[in-house]
């Protein structure tokens, strides 16, 4: 097959490459390297540095690449940076959506694109949430990503197309970033490697659904293999784990006792997540297998080997 991963030189994307590559089949990569690597990115594989912004360079890498199915994951995920500049946040997550549906949908191609689930649905929802709550995000990242969606599924409805978007639970694994900001496990694991306290925000009892990546590139695999109606997945563990929970689990990893420094709740966060994958248990096949320890376990250990 011919696959085509935009973001590939990042934590997700990388992660899926290399079990493309074990499979066997033709890919290109697309990654603008503002958070990328491109020591992931073997000989083997073409690669484009371009943003997914770019129309004009889009069309052409995709006119000429004619990929079968597009793994769509660059994108700005940062919360926090989504509502000091939401303007850059829509035009990377929103134009850039749009960009690449608008190309495959010329091609014939598939796109599977990396939603948000944790930013999704806001607060006051039930708990696990299901696909058909309405979204009701607290910043314009989750804003950006709904619209994104809407432009996949319109095309799915003018041209017949079977686009599909996985709204994530918080992915966390090896190579996730520890000085970053998204990515609270690969923190927090940096942090006590180092010896360093960690920071909290806020009381550190909001919850999220924490999902390791293994898991999440078997949902992007099963997505991609998918042939039904359905358009949108929640992909998530289903269960809360607070962000005290997350640090006692990397203590108990690296075999330490070290407390947090506490500081003021961050901008645009949400209290409580937990996603509803049912359907995608239904429909794709697909749940989570991998427990919040299990996974944080295998992170910290990659990170201090």
């Amino acid at each position: 097959m011919r696959a085509l991963i935009t973001g590939g030189a990042g934590f997700i994307g990388s992660h899926l490459l290399d079990r493309l590559i074990a499979e066997g089949h033709t890919i290109t990569v697309i990654d603008d390297l503002s958070s990328g690597d491109c020591t992931r990115i073997p000989d083997s594989v073409t690669f484009h540095e371009a943003d997914v912004a770019d129309t004009a360079t889009i069309t052409q890498i995709i006119e000429d690449a004619r990929p079968e199915v597009i793994y769509h994951l660059a994108a700005q995920i940062s919360v926090r940076y989504s509502v000091t500049d939401p303007h850059h946040d829509a035009q990377v997550n929103v134009i850039g959506t749009l960009n690449l549906v608008t190309a495959a949908t010329t091609i014939g191609a598939r796109v599977i694109m990396a939603s948000t689930g944790g930013a999704m649905y806001g607060d006051s929802v039930p708990m696990p949430t299901p696909e058909t709550v309405l979204p009701q995000t607290q910043a314009p990242y989750g804003i950006s990503k709904y619209c994104a969606e809407q432009y996949l599924t319109l095309h799915n409805r003018l041209h017949g197309s079977r686009h599909v978007a996985l709204r994530l639970g918080n992915v966390f694994g090896p190579r996730q970033d520890p000085h970053g900001e998204a990515g609270v496990v690969a923190i927090f694991c940096g942090h006590i490697a180092a010896g360093r306290t960690p920071t909290v925000f806020g009381d550190g009892k909001q919850t999220r659904d924490y999902v390791y990546i293994s898991d999440i590139i078997d949902a992007f695999l099963a997505a991609a293999e998918y042939t039904g109606p359905v358009p949108i997945f929640n992909i998530g563990s289903g269960t809360g784990t607070s962000v005290l929970e997350l640090l006692d689990a990397v203590n108990t990893a690296a075999n330490t006792d070290i407390t947090p420094d506490f500081a003021p709740p961050r901008d645009g966060e949400w209290r409580h997540g937990a996603l509803d994958s049912t359907l995608a248990t239904t429909e794709l096949g697909w749940r989570a297998t991998t427990t919040v320890t299990d996974g944080i376990r295998t992170t910290y250990n990659a990170l201090t080997a």
